[in-house]
């Protein structure tokens, strides 16, 4: 995973620093909030798992708090219908 955030960053900075193309700058902004998003919901998830398995009643709030990060990947793809 971070080897592929390294090669992108050299790609970016080979190209003279900047992205001039504005589908490519949205591309790059929906799959980074994917992973950020992914990677929350690493921990997110499995503290909600061990906390239903104490007690049944926090199903909802447990659902409530894995589906709260993909919020800003569905955010990153409006940008990308403003943009494109």
């Amino acid at each position: 995973m971070f080897e592929a955030t390294n090669e992108l960053g050299n790609l970016v900075l080979s190209t003279g620093g900047t992205l001039t193309n504005p589908s490519a700058a949205a591309a790059l902004a929906v799959g980074l909030a994917a992973l950020g998003a992914g990677y929350a919901e690493r921990g997110i998830g499995s503290a909600a798992v061990g906390a239903m398995a104490e007690d049944d009643d926090l199903f909802v709030n447990g659902l409530i708090l894995t589906v709260l990060p993909e919020t800003i990947v569905i955010l990153a793809l409006v940008v990308v219908f403003i943009v494109g």
